[in-house]
């Protein structure tokens, strides 16, 4: 039997009652799921994964394109390639960077709408490239745009989705990623690399216009004091017929809590400190898995091997496992847990998809902006070290040892998923925090 968030009650902080009435995803889980609404917000949002996912893998079909380019000013040597493919990622540290001031000072929304312009303006710059400059300046913005988007939507997701479907709906980020990708692989096998970052405008077009009609995240909301459009927004996004009073009042509850900004002080403290360091480590073990300098090089990797199929084929081929991979864990996350997940999966249906949300679900409220832009920053820091140093070690040494050290990261993220990550699997954000709170270990388990 699962243990009990919560037992005894805590004297300095007994934010629940001792019987709470059900939670509204509790008690109509079937028609939270008939609720289009939220599902639709969902959707809007996560469009702008699937721009991120897009973009990330973009260099994929378009760096061997381009080292056998015979325009002078667009041919990629192998130093030139490996800038052409890590520049993303350093735009996409400044992007969680600036999330962290916008994230707050914006709004999740809004912050996500705003990545629309470096991204567009990205994908431009690349279709009209005439030279070295104009591709990696195009790489650099729709990397900015990535690592926004990255830091905003799985927050904006995880504060408008019900509970018992959060795990569901908070992987829906990863599945857009990757579906963006494999649109792109699918993309390179019929359109030459300028209509590839044409076509990449779409979705970015779509995500404004429908954005545009979606709420604000009520939490959000409730913390600049506008109490009566977060009541609206609750509603909106559960429908009309849900009683949201009492969920209403527990996040209300929750912001007057914590209703100003955290400081460095209490930082330190353990319940405020343990839960970034926690999603903090799980971006930087995420990244050192290799994911994004395998992703970024993929058919240049396959180039280099004996495979039967064509490189083109076998990128699309990865792309359509990944897809699978990930549905499965969005089907499966809120029935088996996201520890079981973590331990008994590969990347795509574990770390991938399971890292986003717990970011997102971890994290403490007063520190939700600035944490989840930390570690979005730190993880692509690390991402732009590998991807820049990728190419020049399989040169040196073989493509052999860069994938030994990855799978040695692996063994450690097994150790540090069964010591140090907690399962949330049905618990509410105002639960998991008041876990971090009160440090009962039991949770733990």
């Amino acid at each position: 039997m699962q243990e009990p968030l919560l037992g005894a009650e805590v004297p300095d902080y007994d934010t629940f009652p001792e019987k709470p009435p059900p939670l509204p995803g509790d008690r109509a889980r079937v028609g939270t799921l008939q609720n289009k609404r939220v599902l639709l917000a969902t959707f809007a949002a996560v469009l702008g994964n699937f721009s991120f996912g897009y973009a990330l893998v973009y260099t994929s079909p378009v760096i061997p394109a381009l080292e056998h380019s015979l325009d002078p000013d667009l041919h990629l040597t192998k130093s030139q390639a490996s800038w052409f493919g890590s520049v993303f990622t350093l735009g996409a540290a400044a992007g969680g960077l600036s999330a962290m001031i916008l994230n707050d000072l914006l709004g999740r929304k809004l912050s996500i709408m705003f990545s629309a312009v470096p991204s567009a303006a990205g994908y431009a710059l690349m279709a009209g490239a005439h030279g070295l400059w104009m591709l990696l300046l195009g790489r650099t913005l729709t990397g900015f745009a990535g690592g926004l988007t990255a830091a905003c939507i799985p927050v904006y997701v995880s504060e408008i989705a019900p509970p018992g479907v959060r795990g569901a709906l908070g992987a829906t980020p990863q599945l857009m990623a990757v579906f963006g990708s494999l649109s792109l692989y699918a993309l390179g096998l019929l359109l030459p690399w300028r209509w590839l970052a044409v076509a990449g405008e779409a979705p970015v077009l779509v995500m404004i216009l429908l954005l545009s009609f979606m709420p604000n995240s009520p939490r959000f909301l409730l913390s600049r004091g506008r109490d009566e459009e977060a009541l609206r927004a609750l509603a909106w996004l559960r429908g009309t017929d849900a009683d949201v009073h009492w969920e209403f009042e527990q996040i209300q509850d929750n912001v007057r809590r914590q209703s100003s900004r955290v400081s460095w002080a209490e930082a330190r403290a353990p319940h405020v400190c343990r839960p970034i360091a926690v999603a903090l480590l799980m971006r930087l073990l995420q990244q050192l898995t290799g994911i994004t300098p395998i992703l970024v090089y993929l058919q240049s990797i396959f180039d280099s091997t004996a495979v039967l199929l064509p490189p083109k084929d076998d990128a699309a081929i990865v792309g359509a496992v990944r897809l699978l991979s990930v549905l499965i864990a969005a089907l499966t996350m809120d029935l088996a847990g996201r520890k079981v997940l973590l331990f008994v999966s590969g990347y795509a249906m574990g770390w991938g998809p399971i890292t986003w949300l717990l970011m997102s679900e971890v994290l403490p409220l007063r520190a939700r902006g600035v944490a989840s832009g930390l570690c979005v920053l730190a993880s692509w820091l690390t991402a732009f070290v590998l991807t820049k140093s990728f190419l020049p070690v399989v040169s040196t040494f073989g493509l052999q040892v860069p994938f030994f050290f990855f799978a040695a990261i692996c063994l450690v993220s097994l150790v540090f998923t069964g010591c140090c990550v907690p399962e949330t699997k049905g618990r509410s954000l105002e639960q998991i925090e008041s876990f971090f709170r009160t440090g009962r270990r039991s949770f733990l388990r």
